[in-house]
């Protein structure tokens, strides 16, 4: 997962930040584009780094590797949306409190993604992860590891033992079954905007209650 200073968030940097930031910026812009144009085995790192002008040194200043790179536009979004799970009010309801932080956040997600490359292009990444063992894997023991992470914050947040108490991985479970759901749906389907992604999310978060609780036969 990104750090702070690559989800864009805290004080305005300063001027080497902000040129660290560029560079950064940069160099996954043109792996995503050489990714989704090329394909992700058939890209070299020194390719993305040629792109950019800069040495093969400095693309490993700022990525581990290619993968790093490939899952790295998932990773800032996720950041953000761990941040807003914690900011959350203390009151809310764990499943509301998950809802609320996915669509209230999503203009400033909406930014994070914007301002490294167009959606259109970050729907192309997200084809090329689905469609790629090797990132697929990677993005689901990720998505593992978020899921972990928001089960104990969840356990927190209600006063809960998270080893003790099922509930807390339990919700984060269906929740993060149906954001798959909806991704797969939004990729495949005829408008890929974020907005539309945002209310295909909030239609199915709806649905949640009435299918865990109710009772689906035809009478």
């Amino acid at each position: 997962m990104d750090t702070v200073g690559n989800t864009r968030t805290g004080p305005r940097p300063g001027l080497r930040e902000r040129k660290k930031q560029r560079t950064r910026d940069a160099l996954l812009r043109a792996a995503v584009e050489l990714f989704t144009t090329r394909g992700y085995d058939h890209t070299t790192v020194d390719e993305i780094a040629a792109a950019v002008d800069v040495s093969q040194r400095t693309f490993f200043r700022y990525f581990s590797g290619k993968e790093e790179a490939a899952l790295a536009l998932q990773a800032m979004t996720v950041a953000h949306f761990v941040a807003a799970v914690r900011a959350r009010p203390a009151h809310e309801p764990p499943m509301e409190a998950l809802r609320r932080a996915v669509l209230d956040g999503w203009d400033r997600i909406s930014e994070v993604i914007e301002a490294v490359v167009p959606v259109e292009l970050y729907l192309r990444m997200y084809r090329v992860i689905e469609s790629t063992p090797v990132l697929l894997a990677a993005h689901l023991r990720r998505s593992a590891e978020t899921e972990e992470e928001l089960a104990r914050l969840i356990a927190e947040r209600e006063g809960l033992d998270v080893d003790a108490d099922p509930r807390p991985r339990v919700a984060v479970a269906v929740f993060g079954g149906v954001i798959r759901v909806t991704e797969r749906l939004w990729s495949t389907g005829p408008d890929v905007s974020l907005e539309a992604m945002r209310t295909l999310t909030a239609e199915y978060l709806d649905q949640v209650g009435p299918v865990l609780a109710g009772d689906w036969r035809v009478r």
